[in-house]
């Protein structure tokens, strides 16, 4: 074999030993890659989620309370005022809230809700559980679920920066009072209750307090 021949065969080794490596180093246009009729359509699809985000109604409002209502306006500004807060995750911290605090109520343990409660509701919270312990009462609760949690309606006030939420419950629990002899005198304890609550909760936009308080209780 002459040397040109020879030469142009350790080339074309050279060419597709490259060609091997660039192929794993860089993959190949398989695979992933989105056809071209949908790569040239993505800006556009892109500049249009843009544009409701920027311009239009606001998801996590309009999906509570009426566009445009008081409510929605008071949603607005205390997302002005506090960007990270959100309705949804507002709804769902309120959710555990409820049964959190109606079980503490319905047994009794209500010290442990202080922070949670403005000083008028827990008053209100200690003298029924009082109340009951002076007539020998004993409750026995068990929490059964929540059907419904919604957002009634939203104030906020600009001069204090306090939001207040009120929230309607419709939750599910067995609940059974005992006298000192223990005769049940209301309630079933396999009966399960349905039970309807509107409670407000309160909060001042902006500080460094994450919680909420219940300021309100009613039906």
């Amino acid at each position: 074999m002459n040397s040109p021949i020879l030469q142009l065969l350790v080339l074309a080794g050279i060419a597709l030993f490259l060609i091997l490596r660039l192929k794993n180093v860089l993959g190949t246009r398989e695979g992933f890659e989105r056809p071209a009729s949908e790569r040239k359509s993505a800006p556009q699809n892109d500049r249009r989620d843009f544009e409701v985000i920027e311009g239009g109604p606001d998801p996590d409002i309009v999906d509570h309370v009426p566009e445009g209502s008081e409510s929605a306006k008071a949603l607005t500004e205390m997302k002005r005022l506090e960007p990270s807060f959100s309705v949804g995750e507002f709804l769902g911290g309120a959710r555990g809230a409820y049964e959190m605090i109606l079980m503490g109520y319905e047994t009794g343990k209500i010290d442990d809700l202080k922070p949670f409660l403005s000083d008028e509701v827990f008053e209100s919270f200690a003298q029924g559980v009082g109340a009951r312990e002076e007539q020998g009462l004993t409750v026995e609760a068990e929490f059964v679920g929540v059907r419904e949690t919604a957002l009634e309606e939203a104030t906020f006030d600009p001069d204090t920066r306090e939001a207040e939420l009120t929230v309607r419950y419709i939750g599910e629990l067995t609940f059974a009072v005992y006298d000192q002899e223990g005769t049940l005198v209301e309630g079933s304890p396999s009966k399960i209750k349905r039970q309807r609550d509107v409670w407000t909760f309160a909060r001042v936009m902006g500080s460094d307090d994450p919680n909420w308080q219940l300021v309100a209780t009613g039906e």
